[in-house]
């Protein structure tokens, strides 16, 4: 039942991801994305992740995707144009999204086999852990804190302030529109 859940939810959050891209009016890409992040909090849950899965919930669903909106709100943005497909993508992207599909075919039917110098799960974030006793304490809300607050403090400051400058951009780029 569970791995039923799994490709369902799975299911549901590429169809969103593929609406998301699909659709024309911003507001409507916004609400397929909050499907995807809603669909992946369900999987979280379902893989034993439930301080992920609510974070997932209250932090993208919610402050970001809200983040989101309102700036699109604030752009006023309308329907967007669509345009032939640039030369750019015909030489370099859709060759490389077809390699990529290749590419994860061959790792999906040799999934079994270990590649040749590829690092194991967990290798080098569970290296930066260091003092954690067991992969099942690796997701308790006291060591996600302690490595987000402790040992990845710079990055995560780095991150906040590059989302307050964006907002701050976004406002200048709408009160330029105004006057």
């Amino acid at each position: 039942m569970q791995q039923l859940l799994f490709f369902l939810f799975a299911a549901i959050c590429v169809a969103g991801a593929i609406n998301l891209l699909a659709q024309r009016h911003p507001i409507s890409s916004a609400l397929s994305l909050i499907v995807v992040m809603g669909s992946l909090a369900v999987i979280y849950l379902l893989l034993g992740a439930e301080f992920v899965a609510a974070i997932q919930l209250i932090v993208y669903a919610g402050a970001i995707m809200v983040l989101f909106v309102f700036v699109i709100m604030l752009l006023n943005a309308g329907e967007e144009e669509r345009t032939p497909g640039s030369r750019v993508a015909w030489l370099f992207g859709y060759p490389a999204v077809a390699i990529l599909a290749g590419l994860l075919t061959w790792v999906f039917l040799h999934g079994g086999r270990q590649v040749a110098g590829a690092v194991p799960l967990g290798g080098p974030l569970a290296a930066s852990a260091g003092s954690l006793e067991s992969a099942a304490d690796a997701g308790t809300a006291v060591n996600i804190g302690r490595l987000l607050f402790h040992d990845f403090l710079l990055p995560f400051e780095v991150t906040s302030v590059l989302v307050l400058i964006a907002i701050m951009g976004a406002v200048v780029l709408a009160r330029r529109g105004e006057e």
